[in-house]
């Protein structure tokens, strides 16, 4: 029976005015409740063992880590976070902030991470005293469908209502679509192709790019570090990740000490012919990723690509060739494949990165291994990406963890350059309206000798 879109949307208001006006004391309850119940062990263990009999995609124990560390991580996020009442005063400007609620949103869940994107969006819409309705992928409905529940049953333990979380239990693009069209905001996590459709719905919305995370390793940098810290990023889940390393721009003097160190973190070099047959497997029709290898064991990939690889591999690695559409490895691959590139001066290294990233992943994310502040902030200044990590493993940093300072999200902004409206990590404040209340003060009028006496000076007037 399909969902009644109408109807949930209305379950879904009557619940968010309950809650509209409630203290900060009792909105954090709430959060805490739904929080624990998602996040305690045996709960994470459930939702990670049906996301892995569900879609088939990633490493259970992998699956349990995310989905624990990103619920508590957001609840660390919230905690003292001030989203009811006046939340900001300026005296000096007269200003006073409220901080009011948007409404109900509809938060579309992918397939890659469906059981840690709910507790990741939902947590933080319910501490700014909206209602959610997600929208799993179809492939995920039933995990994804779990995680709620698990939150809702928490509201109900303090007295909240439970509608304030609700999902399409039969999900498909056409009740997207109509949902879409009924709430207030839209929160897209997912492929470039729903974010699509999410911006066209009519309602205001939050999208994501795509990922292409591309690793700078410099002549300074720890080899053995560098080396442990990119496999770590690239076989998390199967490299489920959006923010996966998928791209090693590696410093000529050191590139054959840093291929070792890759190698003996399990990385597998592919010959020529081996590279051949594993593009034949990952873009049968020459340009759109295989679904049969997304997430998928290195056991498999190679298999299917009939590569023998030694005991203990557990990443593949390519050599990178041209970047576009002639090497589709300088493109996203979510699985446990690498590809490496060499460069000389320093200025080679961010050309490779803005090329890499402006074919596909423009404007999600970049890293590198060093510790020259110089080159470090260069590739910041030059590169259009909206966030870089330094020193640590990309899927593990960009959405935040316990030894950076990102916020923790699920939803990953990419800015204009991938077609996003902001380039965030979207958490709590993207789901509150603010009233500023403007009070009479003296008048500020500035004059004409600070605005324009340095342009005076040099051009006269």
């Amino acid at each position: 029976m399909a969902d009644n879109i109408k109807e949930l949307v209305r379950r879904a208001r009557e619940a968010q005015k309950i809650v509209e006006y409630w203290p900060q004391e009792k909105v954090d309850e709430m959060v805490a409740a739904a929080g624990w119940e998602i996040y305690k062990k045996e709960n994470a263990e459930a939702c990670a063992k049906m996301a892995i009999e569900e879609t088939g995609m990633g490493i259970f124990e992998h699956k349990l880590i995310k989905h624990q560390k990103k619920a508590l991580g957001t609840l660390r996020d919230l905690q003292g976070v001030k989203t009811v009442g006046v939340v900001e005063e300026i005296p000096e400007k007269g200003i006073v902030k409220i901080a009011k609620p948007v409404g109900v949103i509809a938060a579309l869940t992918p397939v890659t991470n469906p059981t840690s994107t709910p507790a990741g969006n939902g947590l933080p819409i319910l501490k700014t005293r909206n209602a959610v309705i997600f929208a799993p992928h179809p492939r995920s409905k039933k995990c994804s469908g779990l995680a709620i529940e698990y939150m809702r049953k928490g509201l109900e333990k303090v007295g909240a209502p439970a509608d304030l979380l609700q999902y399409l239990k039969e999900p498909s693009p056409e009740l997207t679509q109509q949902l879409m069209k009924e709430v207030d905001l839209v929160v897209a996590t997912g492929g470039s192709a729903m974010v699509k459709v999410a911006y066209s719905s009519g309602t205001p919305a939050y999208g994501v790019g795509a990922g292409n995370a591309t690793v700078v390793v410099d002549e300074t940098a720890d080899i053995k570090d560098a080396a442990k810290k990119i496999f770590l990023g690239k076989t998390f889940d199967h490299a489920t990740s959006c923010s996966s390393e998928n791209s090693v721009v590696i410093q000529e003097s050191i590139w054959d000490k840093m291929l070792e160190a890759l190698k003996e973190n399990g990385g597998y070099l592919c010959n020529a012919e081996e590279k051949a047959n594993l593009r034949k497997v990952m873009w049968p029709d020459g340009s759109h990723l295989n679904k049969e290898i997304v997430a998928q064991s290195v056991e498999k990939i190679a298999g299917m690509a009939g590569i023998n690889i030694p005991e203990g591999t557990e990443f593949l690695m390519v050599l990178g060739e041209k970047v576009g559409p002639e090497d589709p490895f300088s493109c996203e691959k979510l699985s446990p494949v690498l590809t490496l590139w060499k460069y000389g001066p320093f200025e080679e290294a961010i050309d490779y990165v803005e090329r890499i990233t402006r074919f596909c992943g423009y404007g999600h994310s970049c890293g590198i291994h060093s510790f020259n502040e110089d080159h470090i902030m260069e590739l910041a200044l030059k590169n259009h990406v909206s966030r870089m990590m330094v020193r640590q493993p990309q899927s593990y940093g960009n959405s935040g963890n316990y030894d950076n300072g990102m916020p923790f999200s699920m939803t990953l902004g990419c800015g204009t350059w991938g077609g996003n409206i902001t380039s965030e990590n979207i958490t709590w404040k993207h789901f509150l309206n603010y009233t500023w209340v403007a009070k009479p003060i003296d008048p500020v009028v500035p004059k004409e000798e600070e605005i324009f006496g340095k342009y005076w000076e040099k051009y006269g007037k």
